[in-house]
């Protein structure tokens, strides 16, 4: 079955027919095209002044020179919506250059004949002498000027396809600049799919080992898991939050890694209060913490400590995990770059940013580093004040089920500026 003229018939298998694309097309202006004539039919009178005064005839009868000149491009203005139209639709392309051929040389010889008789006609009724007759004149004039109009049929003609080709080049580009976007926005959507089950299965592997120790415990950190799945489908879609919102997540997460850790995890923040609204990839800090706490912290016999910082660097957002762990070997350090968290991460990164950031791993004396630097993108609200207060008291009134609470093991210090996160101690 032939599919409508207007559709494509699909030959993917999807069980429609396409939609045909829409070749390019514009209106014509008349405002644009009367002054584009009126423009030439000005400096053609003025030439024809001049080469009449370095000829040295008289020029004091000027009128019917400029009116021959108006008359000549008007004439051309009124063909112009005609020949464009038949550019539009028979265009000098590969897949129509022999239709194209066959309707442009017949048109540019009517045209030209045409303007040639509407010129004749203009010279018989300013002439004084109409014994001559009009078109012996006709003819005359085809003989002497048949080219040059010709020429003039064909620059309508080529700057109409110019037109009409520019318009698809930057159709072109910005449907290459959309699905460039949507294949950014569709490998972003992909990793981002690709690390919430790893971070999904490593707690539900964290919460099957606390069942043989503690039922309790881990029937608590089933309800952490809970929270942290709905967080998770609230920002579903979305690419980027607020450091904030990624702190108030990564605090969930922390709750259930303290119920299998207790005393021996000590998370301490270290935030600046503006940076707070800074925009970075959604579930960018999780893995960092995660790593640090599997790689550093869980191999320690004693106490462990995980220092989170994150403040201004000239443009950018400087977020640092720091853990005082074993450390690790360059084997080690190497397997850990190919894993799945930190390798997400970093294709993330380089899919959102490009060249524009900083994911490096340095080994210290007694653990590792991790550093981050994003471009600095803040969204502000109206009163940050007023949300501060609200935080606070809504972190106070949570009562077991805050940080504080269900952790049994959370140490505030100096709380600068009365903001969360702010020199707090986990």
């Amino acid at each position: 079955m032939k599919p409508p003229s207007d559709r494509l018939l699909d030959m993917t298998g999807a069980g429609i027919d396409l939609p045909a694309p829409a070749r390019p097309r514009y209106g014509l202006r008349w405002p644009l095209v009367l002054g584009m004539a009126t423009l030439l039919a000005v400096v053609s009178s003025a030439l024809a002044l001049s080469f009449t005064r370095a000829l040295g005839r008289p020029t004091t009868n000027w009128i019917p020179l400029v009116v021959l000149n108006a008359a000549y491009w008007y004439v051309w203005a009124l063909f112009t919506p005609s020949i464009v139209w038949l550019s539009q639709h028979f265009r000098f392309e590969r897949q129509g250059l022999v239709r194209a051929i066959l309707v442009h040389v017949p048109s540019v010889t009517v045209f030209s004949f045409a303007h040639i008789a509407a010129m004749a006609g203009v010279q018989w009724g300013l002439s004084s002498n109409h014994a001559y007759p009009w078109w012996a004149e006709v003819k005359r004039s085809a003989l002497m000027n048949f080219d040059w109009e010709m020429m003039t049929y064909w620059a309508i003609a080529g700057l109409s396809h110019a037109v009409l080709y520019y318009r698809e080049s930057r159709d072109r580009a910005l449907r290459a600049s959309q699905l460039e976007t949507e294949l950014v926005e569709a490998r972003m959507a992909a990793l981002q799919h690709q690390l919430q089950p790893h971070f999904l299965f490593n707690t539900l592997h964290a919460i099957s080992t606390l069942m043989h120790k503690d039922v309790y415990a881990a029937d608590r950190t089933l309800m952490r898991l809970s929270d942290l799945l709905r967080m998770t489908l609230e920002n579903l879609g979305q690419h980027e939050n607020t450091l904030k919102a990624e702190l108030d997540f990564l605090a969930k997460y922390l709750e259930i890694e303290q119920t299998r850790f207790a005393d021996r995890l000590v998370v301490r923040f270290d935030i600046e209060p503006d940076a707070l609204d800074a925009l970075l990839p959604t579930l960018l800090l999780q893995p960092l913490v995660e790593n640090a706490i599997k790689h550093g912290i869980s191999k320690k016999s004693g106490p462990g400590h995980i220092d989170i910082r994150a403040r201004q660097d000239h443009d950018k957002l400087r977020i640092e995990v720091r853990d005082d762990g074993l450390g690790l070997s360059d084997s080690a350090l190497a397997a850990l770059q190919k894993g799945i968290g930190v390798s997400t991460t970093r294709a993330r990164l380089q899919h959102r940013f490009g060249a524009d950031f900083r994911f490096e791993f340095h080994r210290l004396e007694q653990g590792v580093a991790v550093v981050v630097a994003v471009p600095w993108r803040t969204t502000r609200p109206v009163d940050r004040t007023q949300e501060s207060d609200e935080s606070i008291d809504a972190s106070n009134g949570r009562g077991t089920d805050s940080i504080d609470g269900a952790m049994g093991a959370a140490r505030s210090q100096t709380p600068a500026l009365g903001r969360p996160y702010l020199g707090q101690t986990i």
